[in-house]
């Protein structure tokens, strides 16, 4: 509950109050606690008490009961007693506040959406588990994406992008490195599951402005972002992923602004855990130094989990606002976890952290907040306050009226089909390909001419050879029929006779020049 410039977190068995300041939200902090123990409570009274002083909020709503923040609250009898018990009878009021609801798989909330490119590969190889050597295959097709200008927007391009580099990889390997074709076709398959889950939905344009998450309403309340993932949350490492890229997207686009009175925006992590889970460590180094870094911009950010021991050291070092509900210590690793919580909190000389953490009811917590020298306060024993909004899930004509509300509708429920590495690829492989078949029908047609000239030389060769047995008919012919005429009686004595006047014209031509001789 926000009251006199604070967030009022709960009280101890004295009546004393454990406040978080505003002014050091941005240092971050951590709720953790067993399932059960009131985590999602603590975490609802926070995120109340932030939009009521004007900050907003982001959070993720994995089972659907934090949705009840957009309805004004319901007395019952163990809230009344709550409220009795720590001495708000007179303060306590019962209201609803400025909520945004959100859905990747636009069903029940504002669609969010962003491009394949601005994921990036490290995360997207998250979402699709993939191994060192893939992640590096994929690397490499992001980074010739961009030296070519093929825009990654959705599932379609990154896969025409896959088996464009896929096609040429021996084009590319000297200048980006050694590009497999088993690693593409893991990275494809990997896609069609992750399709399968209904993520392609979260790839595309209009891309989700971070932005739209800072705003208040005309009563200077910070909306309240819910994200809506019961869905999202059956996939893992597509929520862990999702919320990473999330963190990533903050820290990248929010300017530098310094230490302020009171936070741009506070991002809650719930089911921290799984943002961890089996993370390499350079890209651990990566959200560590986010983490120290982006208070400097604004922000806070509220991991929650079961044990504290979810949560990296490098991280946990980080987080100065600590909220600890009951832990159970059945067996001797889950005895060392509950000391090393309580070795994280300042002493105080009036109970036993270890045991006070065992003995813990549900709503109530061990606590240190920073004070106003950004120094951990003794840690308290605390029943922690009791929400001012509904408590649980909500019907959906209910949403659907909050959705409808809100100024950001039709911003992002149509989707844009940009010209991409789709259109741009499928165009250059339109290219090649009427250039190939280009290139067919040349070879086509040469091959048609060289066997019509090969058609041509033999009919030129046939109509030789029938020339060639033509004339040597004729010539046989001619040679039957001159034997013919010279065994034939008349032309024996035709020739005779032809030879004697023959024989009669040399004589008579002769007798004639012996003539003119002797003249």
């Amino acid at each position: 509950m926000y009251l006199n410039n604070k967030i009022l977190v709960g009280k101890n068995n004295k009546g004393e109050e454990s406040n978080l300041l505003l002014n050091m939200m941005n240092r971050h902090g951590l709720i953790t606690g067993a399932s059960g123990s009131g985590k999602t409570i603590t975490l609802k009274v926070i995120a109340e008490s932030l939009s009521e002083s004007g900050v907003p909020v982001f959070l993720s709503d994995v089972k659907g009961d934090i949705a009840g923040t957009a309805i004004i609250g319901e007395e019952n009898e163990n809230v009344a007693k709550r409220i009795e018990k720590l001495g708000l009878t007179d303060v306590f009021e019962y209201k609803k506040f400025p909520v945004r609801f959100w859905d990747i798989y636009e069903e029940k909330g504002h669609p969010i959406r962003t491009k394949i490119s601005s994921v990036g590969s490290e995360i997207l190889s998250i979402m699709l588990g993939l191994s060192e050597a893939q992640e590096g295959n994929l690397a490499i097709v992001f980074k010739i994406a961009e030296d070519e200008n093929l825009d990654l927007i959705d599932l379609k391009d990154l896969r025409s992008a896959l088996s464009y580099v896929a096609d040429n990889k021996n084009d590319y390997i000297t200048k980006y490195g050694n590009i497999t074709s088993q690693s593409i076709g893991v990275i494809q398959r990997s896609l069609l599951a992750l399709e399968n889950q209904g993520a392609d939905k979260f790839f595309g344009e209009p891309s989700l402005d971070i932005r739209d998450f800072i705003s208040v309403n005309e009563e200077g309340k910070g909306f309240v972002n819910i994200l809506d993932a019961q869905r999202l949350f059956t996939s893992p490492d597509l929520y862990a992923s999702f919320m990473l890229w999330l963190l990533i997207e903050l820290y990248n686009k929010m300017p530098e602004v310094g230490d302020l009175d009171k936070p741009k925006i506070v991002f809650f992590f719930d089911e921290a855990h799984l943002l961890f889970n089996d993370m390499p460590m350079y890209r651990l180094k990566k959200i560590v130094q986010i983490v120290k870094l982006i208070r400097s911009k604004g922000i806070g950010l509220f991991f929650v989990s079961q044990s504290p021991m979810d949560v990296p050291s490098e991280i946990l070092g980080q987080l100065g606002n600590r909220i600890q509900h009951t832990l159970r210590a059945y067996t001797p690793n889950e005895q060392r976890i509950v000391k090393v919580a309580a070795d994280s909190f300042r002493s105080n000389s009036e109970f036993d952290t270890y045991e006070a953490i065992l003995s813990l009811g549900t709503g109530e917590a061990v606590v240190s907040f920073q004070n106003e020298k950004g120094e951990p306060t003794i840690s308290q024993r605390v029943t922690i306050l009791p929400p001012q909004s509904k408590m649980g899930s909500i019907d959906d004509i209910t949403r659907n009226k909050v959705i409808n509300s809100s100024i950001l509708l039709g911003k992002y429920d149509e989707r844009i089909d940009s010209s991409s590495a789709f259109e741009k690829v499928s165009a250059i492989n339109e290219e090649k390909r009427m250039i190939e078949e280009e290139m067919l029908q040349r070879k086509q047609q040469e091959k048609e001419l060289k066997e019509q000239e090969k058609i041509n030389a033999m009919i030129a060769k046939q109509q030789e050879k029938e020339a060639k047995e033509a004339a040597r008919l004729e010539a046989q012919r001619l040679k039957e029929e001159e034997k013919r005429r010279k065994n034939d009686p008349m032309y024996k004595i035709g020739k005779k006779v032809a030879n004697k006047a023959v024989d009669k014209a040399i004589n008579k031509g002769l007798n004639s020049v012996f003539k003119s001789l002797f003249k």
